[in-house]
């Protein structure tokens, strides 16, 4: 996912012109299926809906995701977990640990 210097970072121009018109104090959801387009600074304090393939993620941009993409964070692929049926077993132990606290 990197880009030439020259080339400079890459940004939707119909996405740039959805961040002008909304003011980022308002709690309005930008959707966008552009999921290549990189975090710019103006971007900071804005919520984007970014498609995953399925649905749209919202993503509530700060300014440590500055320089990284939007598809970062909006994941395509749903992580199940390991273990099957000792995995249960361990997760009831947790529970019932739980309850008698």
């Amino acid at each position: 996912m990197t880009r030439s210097i020259k080339k400079g970072p890459y940004m939707d121009p119909k996405l740039l012109k959805k961040i002008s018109k909304i003011n980022p104090h308002d709690n309005v959801v930008i959707k966008t299926w552009s999921r290549d387009s990189q975090i710019s600074p103006e971007m900071v304090g804005h919520t984007f809906g970014v498609h995953n393939g399925r649905d749209f993620v919202p993503v509530k941009i700060v300014e440590e995701m500055v320089g990284h993409r939007l598809g970062e964070f909006s994941l395509t692929r749903k992580f199940t977990k390991h273990g099957g049926k000792m995995q249960k077993e361990i997760e009831t132990k947790q529970k019932e640990a739980e309850v008698k606290k």
